[in-house]
């Protein structure tokens, strides 16, 4: 008599272990295939389509700071970026005047990802941690507009 789970492609002389696994592992590299077949223009497209528009705006906003490139202290600048849901940016970022002129386009795509953020955050009932971000101003540094560094806590500005 056969045993029940034998048929044509396994040889009784195998062990029933070996055939156990080839049983088990079979459907389930079956269903693993399955499950990431989607086209690579599907899953790119829902990458997109999840992206957050605040975030999509700033990657825009980076693009065009570019480098940032500088000769001197006075052509870099520092731009509010983000919005924390109880006012105030979230952060910064250094910018020139050498590349980018007087700064109205960064200023508009700016305020753009503000308002993003401040919708998303509006939708999705986020709260911050309300501390205020406080313009750390810009400088020249190897050729590069960089935000300066933060004063250490409880440093005086005195």
């Amino acid at each position: 008599m056969k045993h029940p789970l034998s048929f044509a492609p396994f040889s009784s002389s195998r062990p029933r272990a070996r055939q156990l696994t080839l049983l088990i592992a079979l459907p389930l590299a079956l269903l693993a295939g399955a499950c990431s077949s989607a086209p690579a223009s599907h899953t790119a497209s829902n990458k997109a389509a999840n992206t957050p528009e605040s975030l999509r705006l700033l990657k825009s906003l980076e693009a065009e700071i570019g480098e940032a490139r500088c000769s001197s202290d006075a052509q870099c600048h520092s731009l509010a970026v983000g919005a924390k849901a109880c006012g105030g940016p979230e952060g910064y970022r250094a910018w020139s005047s050498q590349h980018n002129g007087d700064g109205k386009k960064l200023q508009a795509l700016a305020d753009q990802q503000a308002a993003a953020r401040r919708a998303e955050q509006s939708q999705g009932g986020m709260m911050s941690n309300c501390a205020i971000e406080p313009d750390p101003g810009a400088r020249c540094q190897a050729g590069r507009c960089a935000l300066r560094p933060r004063p250490a806590a409880g440093a005086s500005a005195m």
